[in-house]
């Protein structure tokens, strides 16, 4: 009497199948038709489907992906370039600037028209604006004691900050636009060179416009280029 030859699913390892088939991937090579009839199951549906059929359907599935990630490449891409521009027009716009009053007004109005900026405040300490021939115009303002206490207490110990902005803090710290009726955003950033310069306001009247978890680069980068050319165009103390 013959005995019934052993169920391979009960006596074969998967694992060590699955490592051998690794270590020999020219076995299929002549078995063509063997891969005809194996079947796995399928990934979107009950039931099974040839291996052809899946590797097929696996192909399809990664070339969707590496297109997805392709475009989200190419949109990064783009909004670098764009960003990239817009920045460089704000600066050849600064470096034009005759004085700190037309510097202040030019960093207003390419904030204003390329980054979607509507309020800017440039505070500096007297020191800088003593020597000057007429108090300073909007954007620019003197820094006093409760101006830089306030402003201080919002940066809480940083270089630069995204938080959100009263309208009781509007009102101090943009004094020369009209205060929204509920809390906005600002972008807030120390400007030093050597010595504390005073600090730079970007503010809007959306609330998610500067959020906390945004990253300040561009804004300590506008506030490294603003303090330089802050001390270049002052006048020369008498």
């Amino acid at each position: 009497m013959t005995r019934a030859a052993p169920d391979p699913r009960k006596t074969l390892d998967p694992d060590r199948v699955a490592q051998w088939l690794a270590c020999h991937p020219d076995f299929f090579v002549g078995r063509e038709g063997l891969l005809q009839q194996l079947k796995v199951p399928h990934p979107e549906a009950r039931g099974a489907t040839s291996l052809l059929e899946r590797l097929v359907h696996d192909l399809r599935s990664r070339a969707e992906q590496a297109e997805w990630r392709l475009e989200q490449l190419l949109e990064s891409a783009r909004h670098n370039e764009g960003q990239y521009r817009r920045t460089r027009e704000l600066v050849l716009a600064l470096l034009e600037a005759e004085d700190n009053d037309a510097l202040g007004q030019a960093l207003a109005t390419q904030l204003a028209e390329r980054f979607h900026t509507p309020a800017v405040a440039l505070w500096c300490p007297a020191s800088l604006t003593d020597a000057e021939p007429r108090p300073p115009q909007a954007p620019r303002q003197v820094l006093d004691d409760h101006a830089g206490q306030r402003l201080a207490a919002l940066l809480d110990g940083r270089t630069s900050r995204c938080t959100r902005l009263t309208p009781t803090d509007w009102k101090r710290l943009l004094p020369h636009v009209p205060a929204p009726d509920k809390a906005g955003s600002c972008a807030l950033s120390r400007l030093t060179l050597g010595e504390p310069l005073g600090y730079l306001v970007l503010a809007s009247p959306d609330p998610d416009h500067f959020r906390a978890s945004m990253d300040t680069l561009f804004t300590e980068y506008v506030g490294e280029v603003v303090a330089r050319l802050l001390v270049r165009l002052a006048p020369a103390s008498p």
